[in-house]
């Protein structure tokens, strides 16, 4: 179980430091292998493999004959990596993937519960602000009589 929010710094090639508070978990879940993909929130998602697995089997077996559902499994399962924690615990994430979520020198690892997600500082603000809405009485119904 994955939670917590972590600000990291990425390296001059694109390496991330695993939290050591997570990266034993990856090593014991996955022996270190991560799946790494883009979201349509414009982060990326990162999963250990053993959590990613089944998810990608799912999208998979969706007919590609709907749009929309054809455009999901191409981001989703067309922009997946597999990648493996170094001695270090670093992943490096590729370019391609860093552009598409904005991923500058500082970026916000949030912890999902089997997975993260990986987002731009900036973009992680703005979510942040767009949280406090709640503050406002604006709940979704299907959180109405949820308390914490």
């Amino acid at each position: 179980m994955f939670r917590g929010v972590a600000t990291l710094n990425l390296d001059s090639k694109g390496r991330l430091a695993v939290p050591s508070r997570y990266r034993d978990a990856l090593q014991s879940q996955a022996e270190g292998r991560v799946v790494v993909t883009a979201d349509p929130s414009q982060c990326l998602l990162l999963f250990p493999l053993p959590e990613w697995e089944p998810i990608e089997k799912k999208l998979n077996s969706l007919s590609s004959f709907n749009p929309q559902t054809r455009s999901l499994q191409r981001l989703l399962v067309g922009n997946a990596h597999d990648l493996e924690l170094d001695a270090s615990g670093r992943i490096l994430l590729p370019a391609m993937l860093r552009d598409f979520a904005g991923l500058e020198k500082t970026v916000v690892l949030v912890g999902q519960g089997a997975k993260f997600e990986l987002w731009s500082e900036t973009r992680w603000q703005a979510q942040m602000e767009q949280a406090l809405v709640f503050r406002n009485g604006d709940m979704p119904p299907e959180l109405e009589g949820f308390s914490l």
